[in-house]
């Protein structure tokens, strides 16, 4: 009678087929994830430093029933034009001014008080947007 031999014990010389299968499933998965975190930060990077013209609304102040004034501070690369989109609001809400303001100075921060006319008296000065072009 012939003897049958079972299979090798496991562990016992080298790693077993699965361990290597793993392994690789490891490596593949740590090199994917790298590079979803690299696209990741490129993109963020990207929107943050693409950005060439923010603004801050300082102060607002209502000056008569028909104009109110903004005081705009706008931060901006040296060489880069832009504008920046005031409105003016009446106690409900409703719109009763909206105006574009273009800054093309040739600084990298520019504070500036802008006035607004208005078609009946304003309760609120907002920042809509400040736009590179």
């Amino acid at each position: 009678m012939a003897a049958v031999r079972e299979a090798l014990p496991d562990g016992r010389y080298g790693r077993s087929e699965d361990e290597r299968a793993d392994r690789k499933l490891k490596i593949i998965g740590a090199v994917l994830g790298v590079g979803l975190l690299g696209i990741v930060g490129w993109f963020g990077y990207d929107y943050v430093a693409g950005q060439d013209v923010s603004g801050e609304l300082i102060k607002a102040k209502i000056v008569s029933a028909d104009r109110a004034e903004a005081h705009l501070e706008v931060r901006k690369d040296r060489g880069a034009d832009g504008y920046c989109t005031v409105r003016a609001l009446r106690e409900d809400g409703a719109e009763v001014a909206r105006k574009d303001f273009r800054f093309d100075e040739d600084a990298d921060r520019v504070d500036k008080v802008v006035s607004l006319r208005t078609t009946s008296r304003a309760t609120a000065v907002e920042l809509m947007a400040c736009t590179a072009g």
